[in-house]
């Protein structure tokens, strides 16, 4: 089935390198991690890295638009699309439609 399901695991934020006063950890917009599986996406890689703590995404920074657009493609959507409102107003589907090469299998 993984041919033709797409499994996503990823919350909204990454989460602090380090441990809160209570024990916890704070949303952290500058690093997260994505899960791909299926969908014909190559198994076994890491796409980009952070710096040795943590803090910040150093190594091949992608943006949500990427993410995207690979969910996008994935699913047979060109993610270079135009949609239009009522009134002929035109949308990009998303304002960078390059997907993760590493994970188009």
């Amino acid at each position: 089935l993984l041919d033709t399901t797409l499994v996503l695991a990823l919350g909204e934020f990454g989460r602090t390198p380090q441990v809160n006063k209570d024990g916890g950890r704070d949303h952290w917009s500058s690093a997260m991690s994505v899960m791909f599986a299926g969908g014909r996406t190559p198994g076994g890689i890491v796409v980009g890295a952070t710096d040795p703590k943590g803090y910040s995404a150093v190594e091949r920074v992608l943006s949500p638009e990427n993410f995207a657009s690979t969910i996008y493609t994935k699913l047979g959507i060109d993610p270079n699309k135009i949609l239009y409102s009522p009134t002929g107003r035109p949308a990009h589907l998303v304002s960078d439609p390059t997907p993760i090469r590493e994970l188009m299998g």
